[in-house]
């Protein structure tokens, strides 16, 4: 059984884990196969990507059977292998939108912080359970909660791990939206929304925004005016003289 799968929706793709007897635990083999599907021509041609798991799960966190049987040396090897999966979803030039039900936990929400929405069933439940077991968000997530909420409230999500609803999560701005019931309907009919918008355009906003996060005000300046300039001479509305 396959433990990724892809669905095409129109211009939108649909990337769903599917390994849900085990609430979608991000087993190295789970991680291997997702990368291979961001790499599948129907991920690579839709204009918007939503990233889905199951009823009770999103993605319950990391498979513990492999977390408690590394060392250092594993650790390290296992960024350096299938580690980079969570980067290379953030990096897609496509809008990214996570569809949450269920857990979304650990490494879990460490994927659904690396799209660039997350759309939430009100019943969903996040947490960051890392250092009760002896280590930390480290696939991206103690970094993308520090730049979305700040290093305080991002400590109180890594440190003192509470069990969030999604309400919270949105009221803190690291979920989009709240709905009642399954999200994926509400993500679909969002992510078409972005797939039919100018794909250059949408692609530079994306990344322009991303690398602001990290400038200093004239290059960020600098980067959203090239951007601008690249798109006017690709045919987009130019400014008048």
């Amino acid at each position: 059984m396959s433990l990724v799968l892809v669905e095409e929706h129109g211009s939108v793709a649909l990337v769903r884990l599917n390994r849900p007897e085990k609430l979608n635990a991000l087993s190295t083999a789970l991680e291997r196969e997702l990368d291979a599907a961001l790499s599948d021509e129907r991920v690579r041609a839709a204009g918007a990507v939503v990233l889905a798991g199951s009823e009770r799960a999103f993605s319950a966190g990391a498979d513990l059977g492999e977390v408690q049987a590394a060392g250092a040396a594993e650790a390290l090897a296992y960024y350096r292998d299938t580690g980079g999966v969570y980067d290379r979803i953030a990096a897609l030039p496509q809008p990214t939108i996570a569809a949450i039900r269920g857990w979304c936990l650990g490494g879990g929400f460490e994927m659904a912080l690396a799209c660039d929405f997350r759309i939430a069933d009100r019943a969903a439940t996040f947490g960051l359970p890392e250092v009760e077991i002896g280590i930390l968000p480290s696939s991206g997530g103690t970094m993308r909660l520090v730049k979305a909420i700040g290093a305080a409230r991002a400590k109180e999500l890594i440190l003192l791990r509470r069990r969030l609803p999604a309400a919270s999560l949105a009221e803190m701005g690291l979920v989009s939206e709240v709905v009642d019931g399954d999200p994926e309907p509400r993500a679909l009919a969002v992510a078409a929304e972005l797939a039919a918008l100018p794909r250059l355009a949408v692609e530079l906003s994306k990344r322009a925004a991303d690398a602001a996060a990290d400038a200093s005000r004239d290059a960020a300046l600098l980067i959203e005016q090239l951007a601008y300039a690249a798109l006017a001479e690709a045919g987009g509305t130019r400014p008048e003289a």
